[in-house]
């Protein structure tokens, strides 16, 4: 399918009661958009990057009682699966969508990875906007400009803290009219990936 953007309608999809019915929704509504994306930035992203990258869509499979309340695609250099490492995402809440590149707490090295990120910290303040965001936790609906946290006390518990995560990237309301121009996405995606790119690069040292 053509990319043609999102709209209220995908938005509204964690207004929908139950398991079953929200998912049935995610699968038509949203899954082939992340798909049409997929289709459209990968190759570019890959060349970026120097390396392969595998799209992966959220699937929930494992819940059984609660629906979710967000969704997302992920980008990654393996094939089989992305948690485990540095990762690019796009996805949605119910009142934003999110552009990230994603160090989650399932890394087995993050350790040395936000060390990495300390030691080139004056490199990613030169590489980053200041109205990116940064989250702490991908399982909450919370984020905060850059230029409005502390980089350094975001990375120590990056570090410290056995849970702690470090995504960084955009966040776009539903009524952003970028949205809803499915080029005009596309290219915001891809000048975003090409934006968090150096970072993905540190990270794969």
């Amino acid at each position: 399918m053509n990319f043609n953007g999102f709209d209220k309608n995908d938005f509204n999809t964690f207004k929908i009661d139950g398991l079953d019915d929200r998912m049935e929704a995610i699968q038509q509504r949203i899954q082939p958009k992340f798909q049409a994306i997929g289709d459209a930035v990968s190759d570019d992203l890959s060349k970026m990057v120097g390396s392969d990258m595998f799209l992966h869509i959220a699937r929930h499979a494992r819940r059984t009682v609660n629906p979710p309340r967000d969704t997302w695609s992920a980008y990654c250099h393996n094939k089989r699966g992305y948690k485990k490492h540095p990762h690019f995402q796009i996805g949605l809440w119910d009142d934003n969508l999110f552009i990230w590149l994603a160090f989650i707490y399932e890394l087995p090295n993050k350790s040395l990875l936000a060390e990495r990120f300390l030691e080139n910290i004056e490199d990613i303040k030169a590489t980053v906007p200041g109205n990116y965001n940064i989250s702490l936790d991908h399982m909450k609906n919370e984020s905060y400009q850059v230029k409005d946290i502390d980089l350094n006390e975001s990375l120590a518990r990056f570090k410290n803290v056995k849970k702690g995560e470090f995504l960084i990237g955009r966040n776009f309301a539903p009524n952003d009219p970028i949205l809803q121009d499915g080029q005009a996405f596309l290219n915001e995606v891809k000048k975003t990936f090409e934006t968090l790119s150096p970072l993905y690069k540190i990270a794969m040292k």
